[in-house]
């Protein structure tokens, strides 16, 4: 008998099936720690950008750049890692 608290497309599942859909929720979580990872160093970053965006001369800005990367790379990586995760969790 299929287990009742998945959701439907998750009840009736092979082994191998099982064992991807685990594998892609690791690699949503592994995603989701990156996305922190990320964020962490943007707003560490937004000291520097602050200054730089203040006293650096014309448009080089290396610093603002890397912080733009770095919460562009947060936000991708946490909406992608939040997708893989997507279900039930298993407990």
């Amino acid at each position: 008998m299929a287990n009742m608290n998945l959701s439907l497309e998750e009840r009736n599942l092979t082994p191998d099936q099982v064992t991807a859909l685990d594998r892609r929720r690791q690699w949503g979580l592994v995603l989701q720690i990156i996305s922190g990872q990320c964020a962490f160093f943007a707003i560490l970053l937004t000291v520097w950008a602050g200054q730089d965006l203040t006293y650096s001369p014309g448009w080089h800005r290396p610093m603002a750049i890397y912080m733009t990367l770095a919460a562009i790379a947060a936000v991708a990586t946490g909406m992608y890692g939040t997708y893989l995760r997507r279900g039930r969790p298993e407990f």
